[in-house]
């Protein structure tokens, strides 16, 4: 400090002389400099004095907030080490000191629904007051797009933002923002109310459901908005949470060295590395072939297993530019000189096909369906080669589909195509950029494990909550690696945060919306695997889901239907967080029996009764299978509060059942209280 200020005098001297000493002014202009001096050395102790004494408050801590009714209350700041802040509200008055890192933390008694109020924080050289405090119920909204998707973008918004004129429901949101560190604070526009300008671009979700608390109770409500689309799970967990996930316990540690300096040169490089070498593809030949002809050595190609995202591959190094693939296929003699028919499955983002080195195919878009015609000229008995130039995505590259939709068929036949395939990527990958600590994960923002935890969580913890309500799940549904991980994570993301917190709180979430097609056939979906992930974190205490299955948009991946989302978040936060008596699940699998040529399932949560929604009784959804596990569909018909499957003389054993388990259930059981049955399955394949 004191090096600087006499570099500053010295410099303000060196100024001042050019100006004011004159052989007029004399001993006139040294007076003036000393008092100059004298001057400026009083304001830069003073400023460094006002600096280090002046309280500082989190972004969560202002004017309009919500605190915490019934429950202690968690405040907290910062000022000059050692120096002694006191709290003035509700008629009584806490103090207490900073830490030697300036950070003071006071907690406040529990206090009934009430408000407004005012607080009165003060430190050695300063107070501040806070204003227009309310006392109620506080929730946090988290998860990625369809949490984050903001009212003027849902159905009836007009008729919804203009009955938004509700001053004791607050609203704070969180700007996006990632980090490699657990952040003290966060950026945001602080708390305002509740009206027809501030809901338009809040979340829609969040509004809907604090509305219809605020409606029922009566009480002052409190939401804070911390979502962000596209985010997979492991972006919102800790490093200490990551640690006990089987797929992230390596990363998690090298997490904890990285740090945003180290980040941004790394990022720096890799932007000029494909530039320059990243831009090069070197299965384009100089004599005009290509690594699609026939003939090409791919000695040197690697082996992967296909279908899969190579984005999720270490030996990657986190490249998203182009990789050849290629597969050899033996042609039966009665099949050469006819049509064949390449399903390719889904793939991200662009791909060039080529079959016996011509070009059959192109396609472009995120998991856009490849399904190309090889004409029959090009078919031949015997070997036959496929190559597949694909272009990825920061987000995520390759085959996204699964094994059953991967094959080559002509007329009846299939070939199938999955399993091991050769490839090579486009450029050297020898020499790119890489970043310890995010080797074999998602290197691109926001997607990074930890990252949005850090930045967007760890700021609002320990703050009072009533409880959470989460919609995310998306991010991890792309492919059957992603799904099979969020068995884990999700139940981890769960008790991470309540570990932080130090309390089991409510924690409600939405159960994903009905998006994409069905195959004709019974199948199986990443999307299906993640919602029973979703079904099997109600085993935690405390944790409640609103299903979404039957307000999806088979076209869109943000249903517009939120109000409904809404109320079923409400009627389960009304008995996980309330303590109501209602019912807030459709009816649930409680277990099958054998009864001949028929199999009865029973369930629990069926309320007031079973609903089948079908003018004529018939009962949709249920696929059956015997030992050779292939499902197909079943007929059924309600019984009371039973379906009784009809098995087909093709099933003579039926051992599994499965119930909505597609992209788009089209399940048709509900309870009269109008909530949809959750999808099952009674196998473990």
């Amino acid at each position: 400090m004191e090096q600087s200020l006499n570099q500053a005098l010295t410099k303000e001297n060196e100024n001042t002389e050019l100006i004011f000493k004159s052989p007029q002014q004399g001993d006139l202009g040294g007076l003036y400099l000393q008092m100059k001096k004298i001057l400026i050395l009083s304001i830069l102790i003073l400023s460094s004095v006002l600096v280090q004494a002046i309280i500082k408050l989190p972004a969560l801590v202002g004017d309009n907030m919500v605190l915490q009714r019934d429950a202690k209350i968690n405040l907290w700041g910062w000022a000059a080490p050692g120096e002694k802040i006191g709290l003035q509200f509700q008629n009584t008055h806490t103090s207490t000191n900073t830490g030697k890192d300036g950070k003071w933390t006071i907690t406040l008694q529990a206090m009934p629904a009430g408000g407004p109020y005012d607080m009165v924080i003060k430190g050695k050289n300063n107070s501040l007051s806070i204003r227009n405090i309310l006392i109620g119920d506080v929730w946090l909204a988290s998860g990625q797009s369809n949490m984050e998707w903001i009212t003027k973008n849902i159905k009836n918004s007009k008729a919804e933002i203009a009955k938004a004129n509700i001053p004791r429901i607050r609203l704070l949101k969180l700007k996006t923002n990632v980090s490699f560190k657990p952040q003290q604070d966060f950026n945001s526009d602080g708390w305002v109310e509740c009206s027809p300008k501030s809901i338009t671009q809040f979340s829609a979700i969040a509004y809907l459901f604090g509305r219809e608390l605020y409606e029922k109770y009566q009480v002052p409500v409190g939401l804070i908005n911390s979502s962000w689309g596209g985010t997979p799970a492991e972006a919102w967990i800790s490093s200490e949470g990551l640690s006990k996930v089987d797929d992230f316990k390596e990363g998690a540690k090298n997490l904890l060295a990285l740090d945003s300096a180290k980040y941004a040169v790394f990022n720096k490089k890799r932007e000029d590395w494909y530039k320059g070498p990243g831009a090069i593809d070197r299965g384009h030949l100089a004599n005009g072939q290509s690594w699609a002809d026939t003939g090409i050595d791919t000695s040197d190609w690697l082996s992967m297993e296909l279908p899969c995202l190579w984005s999720d591959r270490k030996q990657m190094k986190g490249y998203y530019g182009a990789v050849w693939f290629c597969k050899e296929i033996v042609i039966p003699p009665n099949l050469a000189g006819k049509p064949l028919e390449l399903n390719m499955t889904s793939i991200a983002s662009i791909d060039s096909t080529f079959f016996n080195g011509k070009f059959v195919g192109y396609g472009a878009g995120f998991n856009h369906e490849a399904k190309y015609t090889v004409s029959g000229d090009l078919v031949k008995a015997g070997k036959n080669l496929i190559t597949v130039r694909i272009i990825g995505s920061t987000f995520m590259s390759g085959f996204m589909g699964i094994a059953d939709d991967f094959f080559a068929q002509s007329g009846d036949v299939k070939i199938p195509l999955s399993g091991e395939w050769r490839y090579k990527p486009a450029s050297n990958l020898k020499d790119i950029p890489n970043i310890v600590g995010l080797v074999g994960y998602n290197n691109t923002m926001p997607q990074s494990p930890n990252v949005v935890f850090n930045a967007m969580i760890a700021p609002l913890i320990p703050y009072t909550i009533k409880g959470v309500i989460w919609y995310q799940g998306e991010g991890n549904a792309y492919n059957f690696e992603k799904a099979k991980q969020y068995y884990e994570l999700f139940p981890t993301l769960i008790g991470d945060w309540r570990k932080h917190w130090g309390t089991e709180f409510p924690f409600i979430f939405v159960q994903l919306a009905g998006f994409q097609e069905n195959k004709v056939e019974p199948a199986d979906y990443p999307w299906a695997r993640v919602r029973e992930a979703q079904s099997k974190a109600l085993s935690l205490p405390f944790t409640g889901m609103a299903t979404a299955i039957d307000i999806g948009e088979q076209k869109s991946i943000h249903p517009k239907n939120k109000q409904d989302i809404a109320h079923r978040l409400v009627l389960v936060a009304e008995k996980i967080a309330y303590g109501e008596q209602v019912v807030s699940s459709g009816p649930t699998f409680n277990k099958m029996i054998v009864e001949g040529d028929k199999i009865r399932i029973k369930f629990n949560n069926t309320g007031s009764g079973l609903l089948i929604k079908d003018e004529s009784g018939n009962v949709r959804g249920f696929a059956i299978a015997g030992a050779n596990r292939k499902f197909a569909w079943a007929k059924a018909y309600q019984d009371g509060n039973d379906i009784i499957i009809i098995v087909d003389n093709k099933i003579k054993q039926p051992i599994a059942i499965r119930y909505g388990w597609s992209n788009f259930p089209d399940g048709n059981i509900y309870n009269k209280e109008n909530l949809p049955a959750i999808p099952f399955r009674t196998d473990d394949w």
